[in-house]
């Protein structure tokens, strides 16, 4: 086994020696390359959408480059890279797990700060407690180890995200933007909220301190309070944990005493859809409730041969002719068979006047639970896009204990529109801005509540 040393640093008192694996071999590294070209070539869903010559010709460029790179960390950068030509949330590089366990964002030895793009900007959102008064929360990064931002983000960090939507790019960008080895170290120039430029150099290392401001750890599954004397609101903030199915029904006798009802799904990042269908069919009179659509690609190795010589001349009028020129292309497709979800209707449903708040977090399961509302006509969406991507990942292993996944099933709305790609959109657009978090505001909820103040209930 090879390590090349990076750097040392100490803390608490202790040695820490931050290493790098060095262990491929140029082969393992051509190969990891290959495999996972040869998987993307096979199975990814949205191969349509890849401009096959550019893909083929930065592979060939990589097989050098990949060669060449110092340790294994730059290897797997450089497949990310490479992943991230493919434009999709669920298609992802994983380092080995040493590997992503000496890398951080967040954790700076004796401090530690949240990034999130608020208007096109990289604000400090959180903060550990006792560096609240030095780094003011809602501080505007403005530099970058000498670099502006914007720059800095698109040549650095950008290229490495694998994302289906402009604007998760731009907000992965910005939250992963100190991104780097433990022990190395970047220098940040920000602006407080009073307007007062400030520097810091920071060194990637272990916090020292965990309790933040504001508490990042008081999220719970499921939260339901009143708004006002007629208007509950219920935030759904995950549906990976069964827990929220117990939770929901303790506070159903309380949650039907609404007569309006926001449901928050801003911070559900998905999980599992059926946990969402079970919570929704209390919310809606329908015993059927359609879903997404869903495809994936079709193999046939004979028809891809037939499909060299045919022509699209030859596919009018002519279904198998069009299947062999589709195959011959890599773009046959499979459609999975299509029924509506059947759910048992409660003895007392909740069909009152609801706004749906919606997000860039809000992704997956949760995008699922708002396909089903879609025509619902007592619900209204609000807030900003959905996350945009889902989909079947197939993972396999990479050398050294790397993983990839691969996206291979295309969902879309029951009637065929995409969202993938392109997030599902809100009835009423409404942004949080920087004032908005500075002051403490919620501006989506607050127009929800303007909205349901004049529906009757």
């Amino acid at each position: 086994m090879r390590y090349k040393l990076l750097l040392s640093f100490f803390l608490l008192g202790n040695f820490v020696w931050s290493q790098v694996p060095d262990e491929l071999s140029n082969a393992e590294k051509v190969y990891g390359l290959s495999r996972f070209w040869q998987e993307v070539n096979y199975n990814f869903v949205y191969l349509d959408k890849v401009d096959r010559k550019a893909w083929d010709d930065y592979y060939i460029q990589l097989i050098e480059e990949v060669q060449q790179t110092p340790n294994d960390y730059e290897y797997y950068r450089l497949l990310e890279k490479f992943c991230a030509r493919l434009n999709d949330g669920h298609t992802n590089i994983y380092m080995p797990e040493k590997l992503r366990n000496q890398i951080t964002g967040t954790s700076f030895g004796e401090y530690r700060l949240f990034l999130s793009n608020i208007e096109g900007k990289a604000v400090i959102t959180a903060v550990n407690e006792s560096k609240k008064e030095e780094i003011p929360l809602g501080s505007e990064i403005v530099k970058v180890d000498g670099t502006p931002v914007p720059v800095y983000v698109e040549k650095y960090v950008k290229p490495y995200i694998s994302s289906s939507t402009t604007y998760i790019l731009e907000d992965w960008g910005i939250s992963r933007m100190l991104e780097g080895l433990m022990g190395t170290s970047v220098n940040i120039e920000f602006r407080t909220p009073a307007n007062d430029l400030r520097s810091l150099t920071l060194t990637r290392a272990i916090p020292v301190e965990e309790k933040m401001f504001p508490d990042l750890s008081s999220t719970e599954l499921l939260e339901f309070r009143w708004l006002d004397k007629n208007t509950g609101y219920l935030a759904l903030n995950s549906f990976a944990d069964d827990k929220i199915n117990t939770m929901f029904e303790e506070k159903l006798p309380e949650i039907r005493k609404a007569k309006k009802l926001v449901i928050d799904l801003r911070n559900n990042g998905g999980g599992n859809t059926d946990i969402g269908v079970n919570i929704l069919k209390f919310f809606v009179n329908d015993t059927l409730l359609y879903g997404s659509r869903s495809y994936t690609r079709k193999h046939n190795a004979a028809m891809k041969a037939w499909g060299g010589w045919t022509q699209a001349k030859d596919t009018v009028g002519n279904p198998g002719a069009r299947e062999t020129f589709l195959a011959g292309k890599d773009l046959l497709m499979h459609e999975f068979d299509y029924a509506p979800w059947t759910i048992s209707k409660p003895a007392v449903n909740i069909v009152v006047p609801t706004v749906i708040l919606l997000g860039h977090n809000t992704a997956s399961a949760a995008e699922d639970f708002l396909i089903f509302t879609d025509k619902q006509e007592h619900m209204l969406t609000m807030g900003e896009p959905s996350f945009g991507s889902t989909g079947q990942p197939y993972f396999f292993e990479l050398p050294k204990g790397a993983t990839a996944r691969i996206c291979t099933k295309k969902d879309t709305y029951p009637d065929g529109r995409e969202f993938v790609g392109y997030g599902i959109q809100p009835d009423i657009f409404v942004k949080k801005k920087l004032e908005d978090f500075i002051n403490n505001q919620d501006p989506v909820l607050e127009e929800a509540m303007k909205y349901l103040a004049e529906k009757r209930s």
